[in-house]
């Protein structure tokens, strides 16, 4: 017979990568998620401890860093979680885009911060002018076309959660996106603006399962 976890049975945090500018990073926003209830102040706290890290060349390992062809964003594009909370409430990621590929164009239903860490890369940000009801439907209007290059990032709030990026540049870029959510994990939308249509996807993570598959 298989052991089934309790949903009530917490679960222990995970590290696909431990070293100490991650976990003195992830402290910091822990403690911060602990004491702070609005994302505003979650997100601002958060930013300079954020800067530090992206400035830091040498933290993160190469094979975090390849894209991959197996990824849910299709591409080429690697998702490769790096941490994520035992409670569900955060996961920090490295998000890897090949030269010319793009994301699709997707939300992510969690606040965040998003940086560059290497390459450049253009970001579209979209806004939604339907209520949402239906989940097939989405009508929305480029609000914000940016270029990124390494050290530069970005708020996701639930007023600019909808974007997609493309890599401008000739090497492959590399961001770091700290979700309020397991967002690898989570059914969230894929959007097609040309079509006004909507899918509900999850992109998964190229080097852990999910955790419902894990429990299967």
């Amino acid at each position: 017979m298989t052991n089934r976890a309790s949903p009530a049975t917490p679960r222990a945090d995970e590290w696909l990568l431990d070293n100490s500018q991650l976990r003195g990073f992830i402290g910091t926003v822990n403690a911060t998620r602990a004491r702070e209830t609005d994302v505003h102040r979650i997100v601002a706290a958060i930013r300079p401890h954020f800067v530090e890290l992206l400035s830091d060349p040498d933290w993160l390992p190469r094979k975090f860093q390849q894209p991959s062809q197996e990824s849910g964003m299709g591409g080429g594009i690697g998702m490769w979680l790096l941490y994520r909370a035992g409670d569900g409430g955060l996961a920090f990621s490295a998000l890897v885009v090949p030269p010319g590929a793009q994301t699709p164009v997707h939300d992510h239903l969690a606040w965040g911060l998003v940086g560059l860490y290497k390459g450049e890369q253009e970001e579209e940000v979209f806004t939604r002018r339907d209520d949402g009801r239906d989940e097939s439907y989405a009508d929305l209007a480029l609000s914000v076309r940016q270029m990124l290059r390494p050290g530069d990032f970005y708020e996701l709030l639930p007023e600019n959660d909808i974007h997609r990026v493309r890599t401008t540049s000739a090497d492959t870029s590399v961001s770091l996106h700290l979700l309020g959510n397991d967002n690898g994990c989570i059914w969230r939308h894929r959007f097609e603006p040309e079509t006004d249509s909507a899918q509900p996807f999850r992109s998964g993570w190229l080097n852990v399962e999910c955790r419902d598959e894990e429990d299967a």
